[in-house]
This record gives structure tokens, sequence and C-alpha cells, in this order.
């Protein structure tokens, strides 16, 4: 039976980039204008939290220890230990209205991440792949708002959304050079009710997209038909990932930051949500190699 429960209400201005770690068997997400990274194990219990010096758009574990994040500027890593942040790269030097938005880590260890337009108005946006040698690629370019960046189970295909148009694009991802060829179109959001924000893929190779100002979880067959649409209780979702023991609960995070006064009602805007009896498992997402 479908249940969904309150995580953690943090009441975080804009939560985003949900993370389950097999490893440690605890959830990791941030809040973008915290700014922070958390954590907190399977029931919600023993938060950390980890403050940032710049809005960060999301954040991987690293294999070595401590975490790569993607703050407004760049990439940086996150020292857990002492809280301290230290550049990797910056992604686009000199321009005001980019900044780093979310972004996951391939089953090679390469961290994907995009960066969006402030004002999310004009295709200033860029998608990048920070390697495991430190090195940053630009993959494609013209992008208002990225978001959802996720890979098929057979690392074939990578998923990606531009929010603010409301569309999610298919790749033909290389996994063995981290390329992309080929993008086309998987989904509009033209007959939805929202626009699609963060996502992850399950193990039957379903897209799940979280449908921002709706509400309403969507997941998309293989083709970009919607098979299934789960009700939330705020509109303000952001972000799901799967995780659990048995990596079968819906983790969904939610923003708290008013939108011309929309989610002034929503007492639980900027919570994280726990969505149980989905019947369906996630993939376990892979630690950045460098």
């Amino acid at each position: 039976m479908l249940r969904i429960d309150v995580l953690v209400d943090d009441k975080d201005r804009l939560g985003e980039g949900p993370l389950w770690d097999v490893k440690e068997q605890r959830f990791y997400w941030i809040d973008s204008y915290g700014p922070a990274v958390k954590c907190c194990d399977a029931d919600g219990r023993n938060i950390k939290r980890w403050p940032l010096p710049q809005p960060v758009g999301s954040m991987a574990l690293r294999e070595q220890g401590g975490a790569v994040v993607a703050l407004r500027d760049g990439f940086y890593f996150l020292d857990f230990d002492s809280g301290e942040t230290a550049l990797i790269h910056k992604t686009q030097p000199g321009e005001l209205r980019p900044r780093m938005n979310d972004g996951k880590v391939d089953r090679r260890g390469r961290f994907l991440a995009g960066s969006m337009d402030f004002e999310e108005r004009d295709p200033v946006g860029k998608l990048f792949r920070l390697d495991p040698d430190l090195s940053v690629h630009t993959l494609d370019e013209g992008i208002t708002c990225s978001n959802g960046p996720c890979w098929s189970p057979d690392d074939k295909t990578f998923y990606f959304a531009d929010t603010t148009p409301g569309i999610i694009y298919a790749y033909d991802y290389d996994i063995e050079t981290g390329s992309l060829e080929s993008r086309r179109i998987l989904s509009t959001f033209d007959d939805l009710r929202g626009i699609p924000d963060g996502a992850t893929v399950d193990a039957e190779g379903y897209l799940w997209s979280t449908e921002v100002y709706s509400g309403r979880l969507i997941r998309f067959d293989p083709e970009g038909v919607v098979d299934r649409i789960v009700g939330l209780p705020v509109q303000s979702t952001t972000s799901v990932i799967f995780g659990g023991a048995d990596l079968d609960i819906a983790y969904v995070t939610s923003m708290a930051r008013p939108m011309g006064g929309k989610y002034h009602k929503e007492h639980e805007a900027g919570a994280v949500f726990a969505i149980h009896g989905l019947g369906v498992r996630g993939v376990e997402e892979p630690r950045f190699a460098g």
C-alpha cells in the first residue's frame, strides 16, 4: 500500500540533490540556498549539516571520502571533517548569469553536472563532465535550467531535462569515454501540469521525473510514454531518488522558498518525503572516483 511520510522537516529553502549511499546506508541531500549539504539515517534521525560558502546545485560522495559539490561558480571538494571546500575548477568564469545546478555520477566514477540561468530565462547554461583526473569537459550548451541527469541501467542512454521549456532529452551515452551523441526529445510536459525537475531511473529502466510546481512524480517508459503518476503532499517538490535497505523507498525533496506566495499555505514545503509501497526498486548510485 502506498504511504508517504515526512522523513525530515528542515524547511529547506530549495531542497535538492537527494542521494542514497548504499555503503553507508545513509541519505544525503542539499539545500541549494541554505546553502548546505545534509545527511541522515534511513529513518530521518542523526542529521548532520555542512554549511557551504555559495549556493550549491548538487553533490556526490567520493570513493576516498568527503564529497564533490557543484557550487555556484564551479566544482569543489568538500571535506566532511573540517567542513572546508577546495576549488577544483571554475566552469564559466566571468559569466554572472549561470550557476551550477543538478548533477550525478556515472558508473565509471565521472561527475556530470549542468548550469542554469539564475533568472531561469535565457539558455546560458551548459552541461559539464568532471573526470576522475579532475579535468572538465563541456558536453552540451544552450540550456536554461539543467536538471534530472540519470542513466539507463545498461549505461547506453543518458537522460537530462531543461526545466524551463519543459523538455526531457535522451542521449546515446558511451560509458567507456563519457561522451554524448544523438540528443533527442524523450518527452515534453506540454500536456502535463508542471515542468520536469530532478529525476532518477528505476531497475526496470523507467524514468521517474519530479514535476515541480504541481507536486507529482511522473514515471516514463524508455520511449517517453507516461506510465504512472503519483501525487505528492506539496506542490513544491523538486527531486527524487530510490533508497533504503532494499532501494524501494522513493525519497523526494521540496522547497520552502516563496514563489510569489504560492507555497505559503503548504506547511510541509521544504520537507523531505519518504514514499513507501511503489512496488519498484532503484539502482545503486556510484561515487565519484576522483
